[in-house]
Parts: C-alpha cells; sequence; structure tokens
C-alpha cells in the first residue's frame, strides 16, 4: 500500500505512528500554571503518515528476553488509525510471572488525538479491563478488576484538555520534524495515571537491531507524574529513556532502553511487515 502524504490534501496535516512519548526535564515541584505553559500546542507536523504494518519485539534486562509482543498499526477508515498489540512473559519469567497483555487504541486520523484504548491484562490470580475514553475536556477511565468469583468496578475522571494516550502521543511526535536538539512536551494518561512527558531530540544514529541496520533519529524522554490538582511528581519507578526511531519515511520504533527501578530495561525490534509489501 502506497504511502498516502496527508501534507497533499490539508494543511496542518495528518502523520503517523510511533514514537515516544516525552519529556524534557524533571519539574517536581513546579507549580501547575508554570509547567502547563510549557506544554507542546499545535497541530500535528506534515511528515508523511506512516503505511499499514505488522511488528514484532522482544522486552528484558541484562541481555535476557523476558517478554515478546505483537502490533498491528492500520488505517480502518479515512478518518482513524488503529493499533491492535498483544505481548506476554515467556521463558523462566513467566514461571515467575504470568502476564498476556491485549491492547486496542484509536485515534483521529486528522487531529492524532485520542479516540479511546482498551487493555486487558491476564494475570496467574486476576483480570483487569482499563477502558478509556476521550473527550476535548479529558478522558473517562473505567477499571474492571476481576478475582475469582468477585468482580470490582471502578470509574475516573481526569479531566485535561488536548490529552494524548500512548498511541496518539506517538503518532504526535512522529508527525513532528524533529530536528536535531529539538524538544516536544506532551501530556500523556496511559491507563491509570497522567504524566508530563518530555522528549528532546538528541540527534542522529546508526543502530543494529534483530529486523537489521538503520538509521536512527536517537530521542531522549523523561516523565514526570501528574497529581490529583495538577501538581507535578517524581516517577517513583522510571527514571529515563533513550529512544530510537528510524529515520526514513516511516519512523518505526526500533529500540528502547529505559532506566528503571530495577535497573536498565529495553524493548528491540525483531520484524516488521507492511501491508501489501511482497
Amino acid at each position: 500500500m502506497p504511502v498516502r502524504n496527508v501534507g497533499a490534501r490539508r494543511p496542518g496535516c495528518r502523520s503517523n505512528y510511533w514514537t515516544a512519548i516525552v519529556l524534557l526535564g524533571l519539574c517536581s515541584s513546579s507549580p501547575a500554571a508554570d509547567w502547563q505553559s510549557t506544554v507542546t500546542r499545535g497541530s500535528p507536523g506534515n511528515f508523511p503518515e506512516l503505511r499499514p504494518l505488522r511488528a514484532s519485539y522482544r522486552f528484558g534486562w541484562a541481555g535476557l528476553t523476558a517478554a515478546t509482543g505483537e502490533v498491528h498499526f492500520t488505517a480502518p477508515s479515512e478518518n482513524k488509525f488503529q493499533l491492535d498489540g498483544t505481548g506476554q512473559t515467556i521463558g523462566f519469567v513467566r514461571a515467575l510471572w504470568k502476564l498476556d497483555v491485549n491492547y486496542r487504541a484509536v485515534a483521529n486520523a486528522q487531529t492524532l488525538r485520542p479516540i479511546e484504548t482498551e487493555q486487558t491484562e491476564n494475570y496467574r490470580q486476576k483480570t483487569l479491563v482499563t477502558r478509556l475514553t476521550f473527550t476535548n475536556k479529558g478522558v473517562t477511565r473505567a477499571r474492571t478488576e476481576t478475582r475469582g468469583g468477585s468482580t470490582s468496578n471502578k470509574t475516573r475522571q481526569f479531566n485535561f484538555p488536548d490529552l494524548f494516550d500512548l498511541h496518539s502521543a506517538m503518532l504526535y511526535l512522529r508527525s513532528q520534524p524533529l530536528t536535531d536538539s529539538s524538544g516536544y512536551r506532551v501530556v500523556v494518561y496511559a491507563a491509570t495515571n497522567a504524566y508530563l512527558a518530555s522528549v528532546t531530540v538528541v540527534g542522529r544514529d546508526q543502530i543494529s537491531v534483530h529486523a537489521g541496520t538503520y538509521k536512527a533519529i536517537k530521542l531522549d524522554l523523561r516523565l514526570n507524574r501528574i497529581g490529583k490538582h495538577l501538581e507535578l511528581e517524581p516517577h517513583r519507578k522510571f527514571r529515563r529513556a533513550t529512544i530510537w526511531i528510524s529515520d526514513d519515511r516511516d519512523r518505526i520504533l526500533l529500540r528502547i532502553e529505559a532506566q528503571i527501578f530495577v535497573g536498565t530495561v529495553f524493548a528491540d525490534l525483531q520484524s516488521v511487515r507492511f501491508d501489501g509489501a511482497r
């Protein structure tokens, strides 16, 4: 399937898939008004949209593979982008911690704003289903936990204009020019909490993953949790991450190395196939 250059259709074009949500500085105690004024505003950039694709990844730490996942990015209609994903722990890690995940996210293809997200997590003893419904004003989160024969439901509202979810944040950031040393700040609601995410474009690089060797854009990511009163809080488990995306017409996610409370964890692209490609 050929790449559609949305910029040819209308100003302020739509974009695409991937990358990573993010942060340019840890502001752990700034007043709400201060950090809100630094959030990146504006329409999506004019980078051509991504072709529908299927990609597989492996996840782990210290060179050890702990989980695998697959994603399928599509444009099911003229005005929607959709990402479907599955993941699971494997090997001895699964014996210690069983987890199977199904993920579906739908975004507006023109504005690159989220419409809805659903994530199902199956653990050994329980199942969690999280549904996010977005509007221009914020998000409604409905969370269902099933354990044994009992089920509990919780609903939460988070109000903040121009929110992203993980999928739409990657689409929006991917659409931007991503020139060296540029920075972006977006507010992302990921499953259960909102985060201020900032990304800095470190520069250009070359990286080899299982799927091949690529010219890449190297990004630095930092995160702060947003509290109930819109105050910024340090992320207790996440320190920082380095992200590589391909420096080509697709800008697909190649590798992530994240510094978290247990050390360095990674995600690597294992394979990628564009729908319709031979």
